[in-house]
């Protein structure tokens, strides 16, 4: 029986990106790349400092079970359990959304907002995060605002266990309230408190009627309950009608849209609130929505 052949890291990223381009997998560069940092336990800066050291046959095999379940569709983050948000490393699996990088646009237009909006507790806001799936949103914020006090909800309970380990992995569990709670109930202001400096969320905003649109790799893998509403607007409705009850005068509401959602929203948000701001994400898409509580 003929010997495996020793691969070194330059040689497998080179054939791994050039398999993953031909079976036309989604950037097949960085998928090739966490792959294998995620079986090396390895940066990706690493792979290339590194690039001669040769793999052994259990790592092999190893890099090479994680190829095949990206091949089937797999979403390289869920594969690896880990996802990076703003900088900071999250553990994700199919319990929570894989972290956008427009929803980093999202977190920056809201700490801009909240730091110009005139509030005395701008420097200690208390935060509430709608719909926060891995946490991220809460946790960076907690970690960017130091002496910000972060309220987190979500209605699955497994998605909060996620967000609790992340929120335990950086340190700032004490400073985030988690919360079970489901924001299209009439309870829900009841069971989140406040009132809060900034009202955050990335809700379900997908309609129903676009859910066969999606990637087969969303469709497939990431939570459908964190992605689809009906019509697409029910979540904003109910965040938008607690808003006033859960905002204190003159606290920043944030919200990620659908793409052409914007206009939608506006029409959502009434007569309590105002100096309403629209953000377009890197596709000069409408992307973040935000406006002060009167």
């Amino acid at each position: 029986m003929p010997e495996e052949k020793v691969w070194s890291l330059v040689e497998l990223l080179r054939t791994t990106i050039a398999f993953f381009a031909e079976k036309k997998i989604d950037e097949p560069r960085l998928s090739a790349e966490l792959l294998l940092g995620h079986v090396l336990g390895l940066q990706r800066l690493q792979l290339y400092l590194d690039h001669e050291r040769p793999l052994t046959l259990k790592e092999l095999e190893a890099f090479r079970a994680a190829c095949r379940e990206r091949m089937q569709g797999r979403p390289v983050q869920y594969i690896a359990g880990e996802a990076f948000f703003y900088g900071y490393r999250f553990f994700v699996d199919e319990r929570v959304l894989i972290p956008r990088p427009e929803t980093e646009l999202v977190l920056e237009h809201a700490m801009e907002r909240l730091a110009t909006s005139g509030l005395a507790s701008a420097d200690t806001p208390s935060i509430l995060d709608v719909g926060t799936g891995s946490g991220c949103i809460a946790i960076t914020l907690a970690l960017r605002l130091p002496g910000a006090r972060v309220t987190a909800a979500d209605v699955s309970a497994d998605a909060l266990e996620a967000a609790r380990r992340n929120a335990e992995a950086h340190g700032v569990s004490e400073r985030i309230t988690f919360v079970e709670a489901d924001v299209l109930s009439a309870s829900f202001a009841d069971a989140v408190g406040g009132p809060f400096d900034l009202l955050i969320s990335n809700p379900p905003y997908i309609p129903e009627a676009e859910w066969t649109t999606l990637q087969t790799e969303v469709k497939q893998y990431e939570p459908r309950l964190a992605l689809v509403a009906p019509k697409g607007f029910e979540y904003y409705e109910s965040i938008a009608a607690a808003a006033p009850v859960l905002l204190r005068k003159g606290g920043v509401l944030c919200f990620e849209l659908h793409a052409d959602g914007a206009e939608g929203v506006k029409n959502l948000l009434g007569t309590g609130f105002g100096d309403i701001e629209v953000m377009q994400d890197y596709n000069k898409l409408d992307r973040v929505l935000s406006c002060i509580a009167e």
